[in-house]
């Protein structure tokens, strides 16, 4: 199989150890962001979604604009916009960006960050209503006839949308969420489920989870797993490199008025605590230090090492059946580009490498 690359754009430079400056939305910036990106060899960008940021949609249709072969990622939250409205409005976009976009389904795991925008559900009614919120989308993309939906969050009489997504039957849709009431979902609706960068025996076993509730409904899925890759010329440079981001990242956080994090509400927060919780380093390479010092909040553990050493900690990954990887720096651009120099390259050419080897067994066989 081959092996997918994400990266993430913000509208500003800011990460763990860079506070935000400048204006909110810089556009030079998001310009040379995407195509840095689309230069570095990533198949697809991922444009975050915040309570109080810009609108990931608009930044979508902005960097589409001045990229040409690059695919995107949009985070979206149900529960915002009527699902018939956001049923056209993603075909729409996935029209203008020909056929670029796939959409990552967030229910929300922190009861205040959902408040900020008024909903007030609680998480498992978050997730039931995603449940509904898919089933109208991929009805809307799908269906050649309007038709009425009465359930427990939406009501409405012949919904119809005449611009329908350029990849058929529907944009890809990316999934996340641990708990039981989010694989639940994850089952009925993912194309791709996403996890946060777990140990190996962690990937294993929710990967397990989700196979199982898929095939319940007749289905597979494809897997991503996100980590933030700390890269050096050598091994101990690289960990000299990952103390300084762990320095910076507590230094900020002091400035800031931060006591050391809380965990997230999230299932997943919870999941990369216990990760941590074996130490700041687990499995030789994942790196879990900025986890426990920010909660679990986001995608926060790394992979340290030389691109060489952490080209192979993605190959154990891979060979777990992830075929995703979703990987970001705390330089977020200078990282972007570093990782398109050999990360990336590397880590393709040792799954090309591993399917040869898998190929030529299954033949001997």
């Amino acid at each position: 199989m081959s092996v997918d690359f994400i990266g993430m754009i913000q509208s500003q430079k800011q990460s763990e150890i860079h506070p935000p400056s400048g204006p909110v939305i810089d556009r030079e910036y998001v310009r040379a962001f995407a195509q840095a990106h689309e230069q570095a060899g990533f198949d697809r960008i991922l444009v975050p979604h915040h309570s109080t940021g810009p609108s990931a949609t608009l930044t979508i249709a902005y960097a589409a604009s001045v990229t040409e072969r690059i695919h995107f990622m949009l985070a979206h939250r149900p529960g915002f916009t009527a699902p018939t409205l956001a049923a056209r409005q993603i075909a729409t976009l996935d029209q203008f960006s020909g056929g670029h976009l796939g959409v990552h389904f967030i229910s929300g795991g922190s009861d205040s960050e959902q408040q900020r925008d008024g909903d007030f559900l609680d998480h498992d009614q978050r997730y039931a209503r995603t449940d509904e919120y898919l089933h109208i989308l991929r009805r809307i993309w799908t269906e050649a006839v309007p038709f009425d939906h009465e359930g427990q969050f939406y009501r409405f009489t012949q919904g119809f949308s005449e611009v329908k997504p350029a990849q058929q039957p529907h944009v890809p849709i990316y999934f996340g969420g641990a708990s039981e009431a989010a694989l639940a979902v994850a089952g009925k609706h993912a194309d791709v489920y996403a996890l946060w960068g777990e140990s190996l025996d962690q990937v294993r076993e929710l990967t397990g989870r989700v196979r199982a509730e898929a095939a319940k409904h007749g289905r597979t899925v494809r897997f991503s797993v996100s980590f933030r890759p700390v890269l050096a010329e050598t091994e101990e440079k690289a960990w000299a490199r990952a103390d300084s981001i762990l320095e910076r990242t507590r230094a900020l956080r002091v400035q800031a008025g931060y006591s050391r994090g809380g965990p997230q509400q999230s299932e997943g927060a919870r999941r990369l605590l216990a990760a941590a919780d074996k130490g700041d380093r687990v499995d030789q390479r994942l790196w879990t230090a900025i986890a426990r010092e920010t909660g679990g909040r986001s995608n926060s553990t790394g992979l340290v090492g030389t691109p060489g050493q952490v080209a192979q900690a993605l190959l154990a990954y891979y060979e777990l059946g992830v075929t995703t990887f979703l990987i970001r720096g705390f330089d977020p651009l200078e990282d972007a580009i570093d990782y398109g120099r050999e990360l990336i390259p590397r880590v393709r050419e040792l799954v090309a490498q591993h399917d040869a080897a898998q190929r030529a067994e299954r033949k001997a066989a």
